[in-house]
């Protein structure tokens, strides 16, 4: 008997207000997780301020990065192994003791290394949510809530940095982390109280060797993309010997992973076309909407004259977009059960409104970067939550936890690659068109920082167009290498099967928007 129709049996009839406070629950830890970075970017000058340890700055990201990145994996397939409930309430637990004890930090090293208890306790946070909405809400439903998704993480890239600077300067940088307490305690109670899943029996011990090998491969890997060509050089013994001991450790892995009884990252869920295509396409994505808003917001800075202040609100063409597509996509889903066009059609969007982007110079207008903006987001929204789902859907349930961590992890890499490699090629071109323009000596000294629209008013004239044609170069670059990687994921789209969504069969024949009676998920909350 399948573990789908082993779960069905025991199921009973879904309350659908139960299921929607829970998802609203799910819903406020996802917040939790991406609203912090955002929080806590703009409450770093302040806390450099205070603390001191500027040298040490890069580390209160990356601590709370690594550790949010290395834990993915493990929170999947330790919610598989022994229950999604137990697993998920753990890691909201542990991120709320990271918040508590990063607010009370006395110093950087403190603070960098209750970082990292946070990032252990996020990297839980996203793979419960997908992976408990993969449980509760059976893939032809859950398009509906896809928009929902997509408006939580609008809210928290457009949020972030307004309530970071308004925190910042009238409570002080330490709410900045203490913020998360009610928000958690709140998620806390509604999980606890209304989540019901079946109560699981771990058939063998988790994969410790394994565990650790994919920390040392992923470790690796966000280190070199965080540190080549910024802490030191490409070519420098240190990257090399990171990429060395990455490739190794990557090759350890899998030989270990094909003995393990219960592997942290069952090879075989990489046998389905699909979730391998989706793997790869959700890097690809993570590679674009990670380098898109790191760079767009510098570009309407230095170039647009905006303020750094509203720096969320720069970004609102493309997350509104997003949102309206996302919806919009999961509402025909839901409706018809297709989904192969989406893929297609945003990843031919998101090529579009990359090469777009990469055609903005200094006489661009914020009107017409808004549109660009906004045609990135559209392939966005058609690709974010739809990688996930199709990627859900071509694993059994017994493997639920560990296909969703595994989307999420694919997408996070994604995203450092994205950071490091456009951020890689701006700034070379940054510093080759400063030179040009003033000479090494003056691009040094003018280029040494990345200058918002105030520091910019104080420069003189010809410095100030130099930077300004600078950082165009810089970002023309970007985003046309952003546009030629989409190229691959828009390719690999039209190789994805249409695989029959689970919860679109005969049994749905009253209507489109009806629970499949076999659906393993037709209720796990009561």
């Amino acid at each position: 008997m399948s573990d789908a129709v082993q779960q069905a049996g025991s199921a009973e009839e879904v309350k659908p207000r139960s299921v929607r406070v829970v998802l609203m629950a799910l819903m406020i830890a996802m917040l939790l997780a991406m609203l912090d970075n955002m929080i806590i970017g703009t409450a770093m000058p302040t806390i450099v301020g205070e603390l001191g340890g500027l040298e040490h700055l890069s580390w209160v990201v990356t601590a709370y990065t690594l550790a949010t990145a290395a834990s993915t994996p493990i929170w999947g397939k330790v919610g598989d192994m022994y229950g999604r409930k137990g697993s998920f309430l753990t890691s909201i637990v542990i991120f709320l003791i990271g918040s508590a004890l990063s607010g009370m930090a006395q110093d950087m090293g403190q603070l960098i290394g209750f970082r990292a208890i946070q990032g252990l306790g996020a990297g839980g946070l996203m793979v419960g949510v997908m992976a408990i909405i993969g449980d509760l809400i059976p893939p032809r439903e859950r398009g509906k809530y896809q928009g929902m998704m997509a408006g939580v993480m609008a809210l928290a890239m457009i949020g972030g940095p307004l309530v970071g600077g308004t925190i910042t300067d009238h409570m002080g940088w330490r709410w900045s982390f203490y913020i998360n307490l009610p928000l958690g305690a709140v998620a806390l109670a509604m999980v606890s109280a209304v989540l019901h899943l079946p109560k699981k029996k771990a058939q063998g011990k988790i994969d410790y060797l394994g565990a650790a090998l994919l920390t040392v491969a992923i470790t690796s890997t966000v280190l070199v993309t965080t540190w080549g060509g910024t802490e030191y050089a490409w070519g420098s013994g240190q990257i090399i010997g990171l990429i060395v001991a990455g490739v190794l450790a990557v090759a350890a892995f899998l030989y270990v992973e094909t003995k393990a009884a219960e592997p942290v990252m069952p090879l075989h869920i990489f046998r389905s076309r699909n979730f391998t295509l989706m793997s790869v396409i959700g890097f690809l994505v993570g590679f674009a909407m990670f380098g898109g808003v790191l760079y767009l917001p510098l570009f309407q800075q230095a170039v647009q004259g905006a303020s750094a202040t509203n720096s969320g609100l720069l970004l609102l063409p493309m997350l509104l977009s997003m949102m309206v597509v996302s919806l919009i996509a999961g509402r025909i889903t839901t409706s018809t059960g297709k989904y192969k066009v989406f893929p297609i059609v945003g990843g031919a969007l998101m090529v579009v409104g990359l090469f777009l982007l990469a055609t903005m110079d200094t006489g661009t207008t914020r009107l017409v970067s808004g549109v660009y903006m906004a045609v990135l987001g559209a392939g966005l929204g058609f690709l974010m939550q739809i990688t996930m789902l199709v990627a859900q859907n071509s694993v059994e349930m017994r493997d639920m936890g560990v296909a969703s961590s595994s989307a999420t992890l694919f997408r996070t890499l994604g995203g450092s690659f994205g950071v490091a490699l456009m951020g890689s090629l701006f700034t070379s071109r940054v510093t080759d068109t400063m030179s040009e323009r003033l000479g090494p000596q003056a691009a040094r000294a003018a280029g040494s920082a990345q200058l918002d629209a105030a520091s910019l008013a104080k420069l003189p004239e010809a410095v100030r167009d130099a930077y300004q044609h600078a950082v165009s170069a810089g970002t023309h670059s970007a985003f046309l290498l952003g546009a030629a990687i989409a190229v691959l994921g828009f390719a690999l789209a039209w190789f994805v099967k249409e695989v029959p969504l689970r919860g679109a069969g005969p049994a749905q024949a009253g209507g489109a928007g009806a629970p499949a009676a076999s659906s393993p998920a037709d209720s796990f909350a009561h």
